[in-house]
């Protein structure tokens, strides 16, 4: 029951060259920054992460683009990463942009044990390519493939060693349901609290769900895009 790993370095024991990655969080807020550092220094590459975005040129998953270990990212917006932009654009980098909600259903239905589902987003554009299409109540959908992986890794605010896990703010998005989808699953959080401390109401992923947890340390939590206001007197 005691799930506890030292650091970041012990938590991703086993994740070798090759695999298929869940990166929780959402722009830079609730990335497990720990991790992807331990992933960068151990060089671990040829990569395929799943993430809703591939954070900036210098950190989050930026880093392991700039040492060329991501083959393949799918992710929902990417807008914030010259270097992502450059090696799509090259063609160094595999690219699988969905729609936002897709990406989080599809993690969630992965997470649930459903194969598929239908959805309207993105039929007519070159999302649909490919894919199966019905009409539900008048309305064309598209079959998503659910989405699953080898390893899912996540930031949340606390956890107990048990693996129950609290996320706070932003971090509540694709955190949970990425937790929910990786044959092992790594937590990484804030604060690392005994069994019984957090409120049973307000457990976000159940401990069932994660396989490995640490006290992360060091957190920049970077803010994507700073926008100041002037004040006039």
């Amino acid at each position: 029951m005691n799930k506890i790993v030292a650091d970041a370095q012990a938590a991703i024991e086993g994740i070798n060259h090759g695999m298929t990655l869940m990166l929780g969080g959402f722009g830079l807020c609730g990335i497990p920054e720990n991790c992807i550092s331990a992933l960068n220094d151990k060089g671990i590459s040829d990569l395929t992460c799943i993430s809703n975005n591939a954070g900036v040129d210098d950190f989050g998953l930026g880093l392991l683009l700039q040492k060329k270990q991501i083959k393949k990212m799918i992710s929902s917006y990417v807008g914030e990463n010259d270097e992502f932009e450059r090696q799509m654009l090259s063609g160094e980098l595999e690219v699988d942009l969905i729609p936002q909600g897709s990406l989080a259903e599809r993690c969630r239905a992965g997470g649930a044990g459903i194969p598929a589902f239908f959805t309207p987003a993105g039929f007519g554009t070159e999302v649909a390519e490919g894919k199966e299409v019905r009409e539900f109540n008048g309305k064309p959908h598209i079959l998503e493939s659910a989405l699953t992986a080898d390893f899912a890794i996540v930031k949340a605010w606390k956890g107990d060693k048990f693996g129950n896990l609290v996320y706070k703010g932003t971090a509540r998005n694709f955190n949970p349901p990425m937790a929910m989808a990786g044959k092992i699953t790594i937590a990484e959080v804030d604060e690392l609290v005994e069994p019984g401390e957090l409120d049973p109401n307000f457990i976000h992923t159940p401990g069932i769900f994660v396989q490995r947890i640490f006290q992360g340390k060091d957190y920049e939590k970077r803010i994507e895009q700073l926008t100041i206001r002037k004040i006039e007197n």
